[in-house]
């Protein structure tokens, strides 16, 4: 799991490594909450300073900020939206207003949108949540393991091949026979990291998206974004992937600077450190600044930028391509559904819980991945680690 929106991304990578081999150190509780606290505070100003950088390139204006926990509260800024309205969206304000609740309203999310002084939804800037992290780091390390399965599942089959003297595509498989060479190879890949012997391909855990920021505007408007971007020598705009179709919009992985002073000089005057208490971390420590958790910070981050036209914002939020269909699409359509990913992405869950809890030390790391589990038990673990009660126990 490398997050590139974090500036912490190694040492991060490290403990989340030793976690999959299911080596957890004492202190691995309290490094989280630090990188967390430290990572996830440069991350939200960050984004918040470049959102505005981008948006004064467009707009005049003066825009306000307006912090949403729920999809629900976009969707209502998205109604708003004036000037030239299609019959297309006007029909989807039009049923969004009938039952809002059916459009997902309580999908959490930690955003702020960006409105103008007409009303108008502009812009926004989000922190991907930790579940949805740990869903994608599921997704590609079940990628990567299942190429690698098949892989040695087609070195069982070269040998059987060799052995009985024939050419590999002469050689005719039962149905039974390839399934048990496929559930050894996942075994194998399981003791591999057992034996603390699993080494990751650094490309199929990277994750470049953690932090992102959404640009609405004419393709006109669009184009004289990015065109300014790439003539920025400070920022470093990767290709461009481009989105046809049901969801319509053009995606650039934007690697920028962050600005230390700027940022520990925001945490003191808004005295943020509030929002971190309990966290098992003490006030005092907390009210000394960020700049005692700064150190071995990357200078640079990795963020999405996401541009858009109004139109084709109101489609994948009201229409056919609503995001939450495509979440749902994606764990219902997974390649590879064996449970090591699974247990990869409960884990990862897990270690956010810790990194966001109170918990100071943890003494074991309690999620396997050559065991097996259902939700419910990830569901216990983390209700532990907030010292909440059991709920389902009547008796």
């Amino acid at each position: 799991m490398y997050l590139t929106s974090f500036i912490h991304r190694e040492e991060l990578l490290r403990i989340a490594q030793r976690w999959l081999c299911g080596r957890a150190e004492p202190f691995d509780a309290m490094l989280l909450t630090r990188i967390f606290i430290c990572d996830g505070y440069v991350l939200g100003e960050t984004l918040e300073t470049v959102t505005g950088e981008i948006v004064g390139k467009l707009y005049c204006g003066e825009f306000r900020k307006v912090r949403i926990r729920s999809k629900g509260g976009l969707r209502d800024e998205l109604c708003h939206i004036t000037g030239e309205i299609s019959p297309r969206m006007a029909y989807l304000f039009d049923r969004y207003r009938k039952n809002s609740e059916y459009f997902y309203y309580q999908t959490p999310v930690n955003g702020v949108l960006c409105i103008d002084d007409g009303g108008r939804l502009i812009a926004a800037y989000r922190i991907k949540r930790p579940k949805r992290i740990a869903e994608k780091a599921n997704r590609r390390i079940a990628n990567w393991i299942f190429q690698t399965v098949q892989n040695r599942a087609q070195t069982m089959a070269d040998a059987r091949a060799k052995k009985s003297g024939i050419a590999l595509d002469q050689l005719i498989t039962p149905r039974e026979e390839m399934d048990r060479e496929f559930i050894e190879a996942e075994e194998s890949i399981a003791d591999s990291f057992r034996q603390g012997a699993i080494r990751f391909d650094r490309s199929s855990i990277t994750i470049d998206d953690v932090g992102g920021v959404k640009i609405l505007g004419t393709q006109e408007q669009l184009a004289k974004i990015e065109g300014a971007l790439r003539s920025d020598p400070s920022i470093g705009v990767g290709e461009r992937e481009s989105f046809y179709g049901s969801y319509e919009a053009s995606s650039l992985i934007l690697d920028i600077p962050w600005d230390p002073e700027e940022v520990c000089r925001k945490y003191r005057d808004s005295k943020s450190w509030e929002k971190y208490l309990n966290r098992g971390i003490s006030a005092s420590e907390l009210k000394k600044g960020i700049e005692p958790l700064l150190e071995n910070a990357e200078a640079r981050i990795k963020v999405e930028l996401i541009l858009s036209t109004p139109e084709a914002m109101v489609e994948s939020e009201l229409g056919n391509s609503i995001h939450e269909e495509r979440i749902i699409f994606q764990r219902d359509h997974k390649p590879y559904k064996g449970y090591i990913p699974t247990n990869v992405e409960f884990l990862l869950e897990y270690l956010f819980a810790v990194g966001l809890g109170p918990a100071a030390e943890i003494k074991d790391v309690p999620i396997k991945l050559w065991g097996r589990y259902l939700p419910d038990t990830l569901v216990m673990f983390i209700r532990e680690l907030f010292q909440l009660p059991q709920y389902d126990l009547f008796y």
